[in-house]
């Protein structure tokens, strides 16, 4: 017997957040959980186009299920990074990414950020997913206890992430067999961040249905204070019905086709500032279709109509089969301001999702194969002209090097560096700018860590600032003055008259004296007074 999923979503807005930046879809076949983070600018735009990138799995006709979500997430990866090098007030942005994908009898699982996933199976319930944060990785190396790690001032550094900081995330990846009656949750860390697990697994087991289950987590979070958005998924793994099997095969057929003039009309252009609320789909129907096709124009971050994007190939393809989408994917494909980045990558997408494979060329129209013309001097031409730009971008690209930051350590020394910390083979793009009197052995385990493997910084002065907050730690490290002692071994005194008073207020006179180095009885030389030495690497200077 097939199996597919039934689920349930949700999706609010922090107390605290003016805006959702989270998304999530979920379907027969496909539960997809993202969510954003990049400030005002940029994390709703971040899972709103990657929830939107994957909506086209969800169908059962996979090849190879496990690389495909692999190599569409990746896919989704570079979509952002293309993102902002459209709009560069993205810089920034990225989203976490958790998904289940059914095929047949197995569960194909992908994961990156802090979004979990928990399962309820043969009575056992467990979180599979594992935190890619920063206290996590000091818990796994046994650092740092879990109870330690809910007050840490980095609980909320993340490791890993889809943006435009790596060109390749690592994947967490996993194939489960999937057995009816068993139960997954895909979350925010906006839940667990509120509501602990053993009242989460209360919830999952004991709720009268999916969307019972959902609701009653969201609740107790917006009840806990909801300091971040909040998004829950619910699926269970059900035997497919003949209605269900009938319905799969109707739409199978009814695929509808591309079409040329919307692929050629779909405009390059950043998402405008999504937030949602709930939406639920559990009769099949997608509201997303119902929205009219003429969609507002979309803006860009700076408020100037950049032109509309048209939403009716996602609405197409959501139209085609039940699900329920949540959060800011939603808003922003009731609006039609999808993030689109370039037409190239809009035709590669449109195929996706109304053919389900990549675009073929076309062929000629005429089969006779054309006699090629001679012209011997296009090749060299095209060569030169080939071999100036990739000087020029080579050049311009080192030129931009230069004018970035690091911090890191030289000789075992806090520094800063101008430049990146990437060699191209015997290339350095980095140089040492300033080194501070700051040991590495004076800073904490995990600053050393960083340091080593390098702290980017925005410009020069945010580069200063982070030294400046290594100093403050390093100078808790160091030892207290060390008194340097007077020459001659002469130690000033105080007669019994004057400290058998201590609480009268000295007069103008004295207390001028006592601010002048003492005099001796014999001849009235002044004697010296100790002045503490503090070592050069407490006092954290640039190195001379």
């Amino acid at each position: 017997m097939a199996l597919i999923l039934r689920y349930a979503a949700r999706s609010d807005v922090g107390k605290s957040r003016s805006k959702n930046d989270d998304s999530a879809y979920a379907g027969h076949h496909l539960a997809v959980v993202a969510d954003g983070m990049g400030g005002h600018a940029g994390g709703d735009v971040a899972s709103a186009s990657t929830v939107l990138d994957l909506v086209h799995l969800d169908r059962s006709d996979h090849e190879d299920p496990a690389n495909v979500l692999a190599d569409e997430i990746q896919t989704a990866n570079s979509i952002l990074s293309e993102l902002v090098q459209t709009s560069p007030k993205l810089a920034g942005m990225g989203t976490t990414v958790t998904a289940l994908l059914l095929h047949d009898d197995r569960l194909e699982f992908a994961h990156i950020g802090d979004s979990r996933a928990y399962r309820l199976k043969n009575g056992t319930f467990e979180q599979v997913s594992i935190d890619h944060t920063f206290v996590q990785r000091l818990i796994d190396e046994g650092r740092l206890r879990p109870e330690e790690a809910e007050v840490h001032p980095h609980r909320n550094v993340l490791m890993r992430v889809l943006g435009d900081v790596d060109a390749s995330p690592e994947l967490d990846l996993a194939s489960h067999p999937a057995e009816a009656g068993e139960k997954w949750l895909l979350s925010s860390d906006g839940l667990d961040a509120v509501v602990p697990d053993h009242v989460i697994e209360d919830a999952v087991r004991y709720s009268d249905s999916l969307q019972d289950t959902v609701d009653k987590l969201v609740e107790l979070t917006l009840e806990g204070g909801a300091p971040d958005n909040v998004t829950v998924v619910m699926v269970e793994v059900v035997e497919a019905t003949e209605a269900d099997l009938a319905a799969a095969a109707v739409r199978l057929n009814t695929q509808p086709e591309p079409d040329d003039a919307l692929i050629d009309d779909a405009a390059a252009v950043p998402a405008a500032t999504a937030s949602t609320g709930r939406q639920n789909n559990d009769d099949g129907t997608a509201a997303a279709a119902s929205v009219a096709d003429g969609a507002a124009d979309a803006v860009d971050l700076s408020g100037n109509p950049i032109g509309a994007v048209r939403a009716d190939l996602i609405r197409r393809e959501l139209s085609t089969r039940p699900h329920v989408l949540v959060g800011a994917a939603a808003l922003a494909t009731e609006t039609g301001q999808i993030p689109i980045v370039t037409q190239h990558s809009t035709q590669r997408r449109a195929a996706a999702l109304l053919t389900h494979k990549a675009p073929s060329a076309e062929s000629p129209a005429d089969d006779e194969p054309e006699e090629p013309v001679r012209r011997g001097w296009i090749v060299p031409a095209f060569l030169a002209v080939m071999s100036i730009l990739l000087v020029a971008v080579l050049w311009f690209g080192y030129l931009w090097t230069q004018t970035q930051y690091f911090v890191s350590q030289f000789e075992g020394r806090v520094a800063i560096y101008n430049g990146v910390s990437q060699n191209i083979g015997p290339i350095e793009l980095s140089h040492l700018d300033t080194a501070y009197n700051i040991r590495l052995e004076s800073l904490p385990v995990y600053q050393q860590q960083r340091l080593n493997s390098s702290i980017p910084a925005r410009d020069l002065e945010h580069a200063e600032e982070i030294v400046e907050s290594l100093r403050v730690t390093s100078r808790r490290n160091c030892p207290d003055p060390v008194p340097t002692p007077t020459p001659g071994g002469e130690r000033s005194t105080s007669s019994p008259s004057e400290s058998a008073s201590p609480t009268a207020s000295p007069s103008p006179e004295a207390a001028e004296s006592t601010a002048r180095p003492t005099a001796s009885a014999a001849g009235g030389t002044p004697t010296p007074q100790p002045t503490p030495t503090i070592p050069p690497e407490c006092l954290g200077g640039p190195v001379e």
